[in-house]
């Protein structure tokens, strides 16, 4: 029986982790991680719950990674630590992979092999070929799963782009044909931009766009795109050498990414038009370019410091262009306000927005037109929508069935859900452990709900502690209670309601006293019980109660 599950990337944009399963073989596709939003308090990291594969893990044969991209490739340190098995990669997605590997100290223990659209791998009783595919990030790969039960294509992330950046990033749309000729059973197809209507436009607006604009600024230019985005990158340096600008780079990732690039091939600049960040105050600003990191609103990340003023060695000044040359990721939407904000109150000439507005980006993800042409050229009798919000999948259900797909052999499943073929016949019955597994600091998984609502609690209305000592001997209070509060109330200004909270402790414990009850956990919860009442009625607050009994 043939199984196809996901552990991330469905109903969410973020943590991509698919698995072909058949017989005693599981081939892993990606492993991504997603950054946090405003709701999960000090985590750093969201990657994929792994129990299944761990449970399995005699099975796996290799993680076959799509591209480069953070959403893709961001969990896999954490994976390793796991399951140790072969990564296969393209020669780009790999260098990519072992900044994160040397990062995490694991390079010497991971075998990495690299591959392209030419190659062939038997992985068990699966054999796997692959196809180009266009995107906005060098070197990606749409994959190809011959298995006894059929073939099951996965597209990874793509568009259809006639005129790329990069010559070498045209999709290879006869061999997709092919592999839709010879008969695919399962399409696994990218969902992001089912919504968009027509055809996703082609990286070389951006090329002309950013020309003009390079032409017309007369102060610094600072470009901020994704570091990963090669293309871009590669764009801003032919402007750059069309206008006479050196480029500066800034941000650390930038940096890793660029030398990677130019390491391997990928990116092309002229000896000597590279410069150190500390060079660009001792230039004519008619002649730099600045390329930052940030272009999402990181408030650590350099468009950032630049915008408030404290990156050290340059600064926005009044008639220099900023071009965020990457459109917002949803929920990143107020952080880049701000920082175009306080752009402008710098005196900043700020090109910003995505699409036909400014011309500066073009996204990576095919709209309607792509995702029926790669449905149209694959011919699939079953299709499953990934990487998507269900929205998205549900559009792209549309879709499907408006090229052919017969109704019903569409599966929207959620994280966890596996579709099982057999005899050709595809079923969704069962469902697999799946979930979120939160990084937060060197922990990895060790923080779960109770931990998240406590730092929620303490986020909201504070804490307040109460310490008691009582006699060892007869349990009577010796000292206290004395009351410390962080983020509740200020003491000086709250005497009175502080007051009151002490006596009602004293009062708590003496009742208990009285009733001969000297357990801790006792003590502690009336304790909780009476002063929280108290302060909810006066204050509508919640703070966290924590009371310190000693005893000597």
């Amino acid at each position: 029986m043939l199984s196809i599950f996901a552990l991330g990337g469905i109903n969410e944009i973020g943590k991509n982790m698919y698995a072909i399963e058949y017989s005693n073989d599981i081939i892993v596709i990606d492993c991504g991680g997603k950054f946090p939003d405003e709701t999960l308090f000090g985590i750093d990291l969201i990657i994929p719950d792994v129990t299944y594969l761990e449970e399995n893990k005699e099975k796996i044969r290799a993680l076959i990674v799509t591209h480069g991209h953070e959403d893709h490739i961001g969990g896999i340190p954490y994976f390793l630590r796991k399951l140790n098995v072969p990564i296969y990669a393209t020669r780009f997605t790999l260098g990519l992979i072992e900044l994160k590997l040397d990062e995490h100290r694991l390079t010497s223990d991971t075998t990495l092999i690299p591959i392209d659209s030419d190659s062939t791998l038997e992985l068990g009783s699966i054999q796997v070929t692959f196809f180009k595919v266009s995107h906005s990030i060098p070197d990606c790969l749409g994959v190809v799963f011959h298995t006894p039960e059929g073939t099951v294509v996965h597209t990874g992330d793509f568009k259809f782009d006639l005129t790329p950046a990069n010559n070498q990033q045209y999709s290879d749309i006869h061999k997709m044909a092919q592999i839709g000729e010879q008969g695919v059973l399962v399409l696994i197809s990218e969902s992001t931009n089912a919504e968009r209507k027509g055809l996703t436009p082609s990286e070389s607006i951006v090329s002309d766009h950013l020309n003009e604009a390079f032409t017309k600024a007369e102060g610094k230019i600072f470009v901020s795109t994704f570091a990963s985005n090669v293309n871009r990158i590669q764009q801003v340096v032919e402007a750059s050498i069309k206008t006479r600008r050196k480029i500066a780079l800034l941000g650390r990732s930038m940096v890793n990414v660029v030398s990677v690039a130019i390491e391997r091939g990928y990116l092309h600049i002229p000896d000597g038009m590279l410069i150190h960040a500390n060079e660009v105050e001792n230039l004519d600003a008619e002649r730099v370019v600045i390329l930052c990191t940030g272009s999402q609103g990181e408030p650590m990340a350099a468009l950032a410091r630049l915008a408030n003023g404290s990156y050290r060695d340059v600064s926005v000044y009044p008639g220099d262009t900023v071009i965020l040359a990457a459109g917002p990721i949803p929920g990143n939407e107020k952080d880049v306000s701000r920082i175009v904000d306080n752009l402008f109150q710098l005196g900043a000439n700020v090109i910003y927005g995505s699409g036909s507005s400014t011309g500066m980006h073009v996204s990576g993800h095919g709209y309607q037109e792509d995702l029926k042409l790669m449905l149209t050229l694959m011919k699939p009798k079953y299709f499953i929508p990934i990487h998507g919000e269900h929205r998205m999948l549900h559009h792209h259900r549309l879709l499907a069935e408006s090229v052919g797909v017969e109704a019903g052999n569409t599966f929207i499943i959620n994280n966890g859900d596996v579709v099982d073929v057999s005899n050709s016949i595809a079923r969704q019955t069962r469902t697999i452990p799946s979930g979120n597994t939160f990084v937060d600091g060197l922990g990895i998984g060790d923080v779960g709900s109770i931990v998240l609502r406590d730092r929620k609690q303490l986020s909201e209305d504070g804490m307040l502690v109460i310490v008691i000592t009582l006699s060892k001997a007869d349990k009577t209070i010796i000292t206290g209670p004395d009351t410390i509060s962080r983020g509740f109330v200020y003491a000086r200004e709250s005497e009175d309601l502080l007051k009151e909270v002490n006596r009602l402790v004293t009062k708590a414990v003496t009742d208990l006293q009285a009733a001969n009850i000297h357990r801790w956990n006792t003590i502690k919860q009336n304790i909780k019980k009476s002063v929280g009442q108290y302060l909810y009625t006066h204050t509508k607050k919640k703070p966290m109660i924590l009371p310190i009994i000693i005893e000597v």
